[in-house]
């Protein structure tokens, strides 16, 4: 036997309890730090930044350059600049709040500067007090190694307003003294093909808008992790527990302390687990209602063959001690009697217990049952003695084929089980009509005799199994009472009916019976 599956609860209420209740939270989450991540490392959006910064600047740096070429240069004798009145318009021009200006000479020497013309004392937050072998750190601070020292910037400046001086526009980015990110852009100034200065502009505030942005992502992510929590326990509560509860409900069928699923909240649900779950109620019920039929039929035909054994048994034993010639001939009458009984019942027994294999392994197909029924008369006519009953088959004239979605092997058995019956309480040269005609849609054969009838009371009784009612006369054991039972099963199974009646005359007289069998019509 299988073992069961443990159970599976979550320390909390509410959290996922099951492994497809973890694989949507970790999936939903996976995704949501893919993308917070790379928001919060904005490499992209840094360089952008970058960029925007430097454009930003080279245009004020052109603007400043453009005015003071105009107002601060002078060319005769000679070309030259006027470092108070530059100082003057950059003190100005410049904004010492967004960026640093400064202005060099020709010399590349230092002129003015904005820092120096905003006399503004700059106020920084130093980190907190650490112990003496703590290793510096904080937002602040960079390692040791990737702060440049005062000399190191104060080179790169250089280098920049050198190159400057060479007439060409100069932009690059580089680490502070305090380690902070530095945009910085060089302006010549130029007085026709003299170069007589250069503007240098500085904004150090890139880090302050990156850690800006990302603190203003903060409580979209809070809100983000929050739906998707929400989300995912949600999808854990509709979807992951509904299917542990079925299977474990499965187990408890599976294990026998069930004989169905039953999950009436689940299946009013108006969703594919409520799909899910009404299937699952269904199928079990009808597992549940054929083991019952099974058990039905395996009480049906012990006490069905316990009858032909005891009528064996007693005739063995009484076959011993008779010893009048006439009585053993009557003894062995019985037990050949008996013999072929049970030889009818394990044949009929075992033709049943095969009709459902038989029904879900072949294919429907369309069968015509015009030329079937047709078939079939013609074997029993062939076949058939002087005196013995008659077949006769006369479908509706003038009309087209008649046909159904079905399997021909076990609607050909339908036609047979209602003509032996009908044979059976036909008197001796009698005829039995088989009829077929359409109605509204619907394939309607047609099976009567000329017999005694049904009694009205055993009209639904006759179809089931292992059910007889022999007129006088009739051979002993010549039926198993499994035709009509079996003829049923078959007509249910292709979506149709079989009814028994009686056929009447004048004055209610009873006539004959006659069975119907009904089936869904189907375009050939």
């Amino acid at each position: 036997m299988t073992p069961e599956r443990p159970a599976r609860r979550s320390r909390f209420r509410g959290l996922p309890g099951s492994r497809l209740g973890r694989l949507i939270l970790a999936l939903n989450l996976l995704g949501l730090a893919i993308l917070i991540v790379g928001a919060l490392v904005l490499n992209e959006v840094r360089q952008g930044l970058v960029n925007a910064r430097i454009d930003s600047l080279t245009t004020q740096g052109e603007l400043i350059a453009s005015i003071l070429n105009q107002a601060a240069t002078v060319g005769e004798p000679e070309p030259q600049m006027d470092a108070a009145l530059a100082t003057e318009l950059l003190q100005t021009l410049s904004n010492p709040r967004a960026q640093r200006a400064r202005l060099f000479d020709s010399r590349g020497r230092l002129v003015a500067d904005s820092d120096w013309m905003a006399d503004e004392v700059v106020r920084r937050d130093l980190p907190p007090a650490r112990a003496r072998d703590e290793k510096p750190g904080g937002f602040n601070l960079l390692p040791k190694r990737l702060r440049p020292t005062r000399d190191e910037v104060q080179k790169a400046l250089a280098e920049e307003v050198a190159a400057a001086l060479q007439g060409r526009h100069q932009a690059q980015k580089r680490r502070g003294a305090n380690g902070e990110q530095v945009v910085s852009v060089s302006i010549p100034i130029q007085h026709v093909r003299a170069v007589l200065g250069v503007v240098t502009l500085e904004a150090s505030d890139v880090d302050k808008i990156i850690a800006d942005e990302r603190r203003a992502l903060i409580p979209f992510i809070l809100i983000a992790i929050s739906v998707t929590v929400a989300s995912s326990l949600l999808l854990n509560s509709l979807v992951a527990q509904p299917v542990l509860r079925m299977a474990r409900a499965a187990d408890r069928v599976r294990q026998a302390r069930a004989r169905a699923i039953s999950l009436p909240d689940l299946a009013k649900r108006d969703d594919e687990v409520g799909d899910l779950t009404r299937s699952l109620e269904a199928m079990t019920q009808s597992l549940s209602e054929r083991m019952d039929a099974i058990e039905s039929f395996a009480a049906d035909v012990a006490h069905e063959i316990r009858n032909p054994l005891t009528s064996l048994r007693s005739a063995v034993e009484t076959l011993d001690i008779v010893s009048d010639p006439a009585a053993r001939e009557r003894l062995m009458n019985v037990l050949k009697n008996d013999v072929q009984r049970l030889d009818r019942l394990v044949t009929d027994i075992s033709n049943a217990s095969r009709l459902d294999a038989e029904l879900s392994r072949d294919q429907p197909r369309i069968v015509d049952l015009g030329r079937l029924i047709g078939d079939i008369v013609a074997l029993y006519q062939a076949t058939a003695k002087p005196g013995d009953v008659q077949v006769k088959f006369a479908p509706h004239q003038g009309m087209e084929a008649i046909t159904v979605l079905g399997r021909e092997g076990p609607l050909s058995q339908i036609v047979r089980n209602l003509i032996d019956n009908a044979r059976s309480f036909s008197p001796p040269g009698d005829v039995v009509h088989v009829g077929l005609l359409r109605v509204k849609g619907e394939a309607i054969v047609t099976v009567s005799d000329n017999g005694p009838g049904i009694p009205t009371e055993n009209l639904e009784t006759v179809f089931e199994r292992f059910y007889t009612s022999r007129p006088k006369g009739a051979a002993f054991g010549g039926n198993s009472g499994l035709g009509l039972s079996i003829a049923r099963q078959i007509a249910v199974a292709h979506g149709g009916g079989l009814r028994a009646e009686n056929r009447t005359g004048a004055g209610g007289k009873v006539l004959g019976a006659m069975f119907t069998l009904t089936l869904p019509e189907s375009a050939a």
